[in-house]
């Protein structure tokens, strides 16, 4: 089965509320009940330190949360992320999937509907609690002629306002998994670039992987280091896919094709991902699931241009640290923070990383417009 990103980010729940009597955009009804429901959880929290303490606790759980804990000393201590409080609390949650996450694209052009929200800016997504009411937006937008895709998302960052806990269903998870994770989401609390979810997203793929690779390597753990650092290895060769995939596309697109025309095209790139040699089952199912420009657009809002950050990695002599510390300095001043990144890239003389695929000038998969006529509510994004 094809695995989604794992993550997802509060955008207009209790922050929201403060904020709207001052910001339009944002409906108060969905303001209301994304506080509330983002209340419920943050006032759920329980220190790990103090779950850790209880005699009957399973060892699986209790090797879980000393790693997320092991984890968050690592950001902080040796990558340089704002870790604060969060991660430190362990919230329950009744159901694995915290958040349905809605995004839409524009059925024959690689542009996302966008939604508005306080401090972030517009996003490509929007979250809802009830799966019937991420289905009933689904069907509104496709009702308008858009394409859609509805998918869960189990953990969120809440950019540094607060102190997210984590989530008792990302137990879930194996260790590297979860480590990934967690250094994701404090990555989001450490840096965001307003407006350029794709970036946010993708710079912190990178670091989540990179990341998750030194920390289990510094434990020792070698087996957890080479099986993330292998999936590694494959999320860089789907992202130089992705990129190559996205090109032929807006190519198709720009000729004026149908939908009969774009669903062969779809399967024939399907199959040229297949053929594609792989090391791990993390995007097995990809080559198989149904495609259409909202699930291409969130899928390259984590994945793109991951070759980039890598190449600037290197740079670095592989320093996470120093890599990290650059590209935060260089971007939080604003502008393209893509093209920020490889100027940095092109100073520092990257060499190119072999991905296994031509790679190819991605688009901007976030030129999208504004949807001014839209719905302009607000959301909380996926992983």
């Amino acid at each position: 089965m094809f695995d989604p990103p794992r993550s997802a980010r509060l955008q207009c729940a209790l922050l929201a509320i403060a904020l709207a009597t001052a910001v339009s955009g944002c409906s108060p009804t969905y303001i209301l009940r994304a506080g509330y429901e983002e209340a419920r959880i943050l006032w759920s929290r329980e220190p790990i330190e103090s779950v850790l303490a209880a005699a009957d606790l399973p060892d699986d759980e209790r090797a879980k949360l000393e790693l997320v804990l092991a984890a968050r000393e690592f950001a902080a201590d040796e990558i340089g992320l704002r870790v604060g409080g969060s991660y430190a609390t362990l919230a329950q949650v009744d159901d694995a999937a915290v958040v349905h996450v809605v995004s839409a694209a524009e059925r024959f052009r690689l542009r996302s509907y966008t939604w508005w929200f306080p401090v972030v800016g517009r996003v490509p997504y929007k979250g809802y609690f009830e799966l019937a009411r991420a289905q009933q937006e689904a069907g509104r937008l496709e009702g308008l002629g858009y394409d859609t895709y509805v998918r869960p998302a189990g953990a969120f960052s809440t950019l540094g306002w607060f102190d997210d806990p984590l989530l008792s269903s990302l137990l879930e998870l194996d260790g590297a998994s979860l480590t990934n994770v967690v250094i994701h989401e404090l990555l989001h609390s450490t840096s965001y670039t307003p407006g350029q979810a794709a970036f946010a997203e993708s710079f912190a793929t990178f670091v989540g992987y990179r990341g998750a690779i030194d920390f289990l390597r510094a434990r020792g753990d070698d087996s957890s280091a080479q099986a993330i650092a292998s999936e590694w290895t494959d999320t860089l060769a789907f992202s130089a896919y992705l990129d190559e995939a996205v090109r032929r596309i807006e190519s198709a697109y720009e000729r004026g094709v149908g939908i009969a025309e774009r669903t062969l095209l779809f399967a024939q790139l399907q199959a040229q991902w297949a053929a594609i040699p792989q090391v791990t089952d993390r995007y097995a199912g990809f080559a198989r699931r149904p495609l259409n420009n909202a699930v291409l657009l969130q899928l390259l809002l984590y994945h793109r241009e991951l070759p980039l950050f890598e190449t600037l990695w290197h740079a670095h002599g592989g320093d996470l640290a120093e890599m990290v510390r650059s590209v935060v300095a260089a971007t939080e001043s604003g502008g393209d923070a893509f093209a920020t990144v490889r100027e940095l890239c092109a100073a520092a003389r990257c060499d190119a990383v072999d991905s296994g695929l031509e790679r190819s000038q991605p688009i901007d998969a976030e030129a999208a417009g504004n949807n001014e006529g839209g719905d302009a509510q607000g959301s909380r994004r996926p992983e």
